[in-house]
């Protein structure tokens, strides 16, 4: 299991309440409310341009909302700094992965550990480090440079540096982009694991239908900003809407995707 780290406090519940978000001459949000509780798993679909990293960020703390809120539990943190977020327990990544590859994978878990828990002594950074990367079947890697790893080995690790942090809500964008089929179906078992190892609750973007529909419990679908659909993977694929702006007819996405 995971050494907690010095906060051992969770959040259970991530509520954002009619976020909406506006760029010049755009509006990238428009009224998204959602909610996800721990141990769940969310997937946030929907096609190029909806707005799903756009809600991430702004949840997240990278951008702030034109209009809305976001509640950890019953704390407002509309508008909080990334790193204050962070520290209440949530964690995300990234499109673009930004590992540290002139250290080995084990460093990169620990930076991460160290960085929202500062203070924690380095042998104990150590231990959480390796027991994350046991946890996902990555301490192999350990002493292995970043820069060096595969690239379905890179979002293993960078998934394992945001697990260091030891959340209460995991936030992915986009990890299964770019990976082989083989390395979807891993990335499926190391993603459906997480929960029942950690508690900690899941949202996760993804274009990647076969992964998404088998994992998540719940979906919510975006579209030009906008709340299209939600509900079970089952409804989801039945829902004219969603087939309408994403998904397709049953004859174009062939209809073989399944839990």
């Amino acid at each position: 299991m995971i050494i907690s780290p010095h906060h051992s406090t969770k959040p259970t519940t991530l509520v954002t309440e009619g976020l909406t978000k506006d760029f010049v001459g755009l509006r990238a949000l428009d009224c998204v409310s959602l909610k996800l509780e721990r141990g769940e798993i969310l997937g946030l679909i929907g096609p190029n341009g909806s707005g799903k990293t756009t809600l991430v960020n702004v949840v997240t703390g990278f951008l702030e909302p034109t209009a809305g809120r976001v509640w950890v539990d019953d704390v407002d943190v509309t508008g909080w700094k990334p790193h204050r977020i962070a520290h209440l327990g949530l964690a995300r990544t990234f499109q673009t992965i930004k590992l540290f590859n002139n250290l080995t994978v084990l460093e990169n878990v620990e930076v991460a550990a160290v960085a929202v828990n500062r203070g924690l002594p380095r042998s104990r950074a150590r231990r959480l480090a390796y027991g994350v990367l046991k946890d996902l079947e990555a301490e192999h890697l350990a002493d292995l440079p970043a820069g060096a790893l595969p690239y379905g080995e890179e979002r293993r690790v960078e998934i394992a540096r945001a697990l260091a942090t030891n959340p209460g809500f995991l936030l992915l964008d986009e990890p299964a982009a770019g990976l082989t089929e083989t390395e979807s179906d891993n990335l499926l078992q190391t993603l459906a694991s997480i929960p029942m190892k950690t508690g900690c609750g899941m949202l996760i973007i993804d274009h990647d239908m076969r992964l998404i529909m088998r994992l998540c419990d719940r979906l919510h679908v975006l579209n030009y900003g906008k709340t299209i659909g939600e509900g079970t993977p089952e409804e989801i694929h039945r829902n004219p809407d969603v087939i309408a702006a994403y998904l397709g007819s049953p004859t174009q996405r062939g209809d073989n995707v399944s839990r």
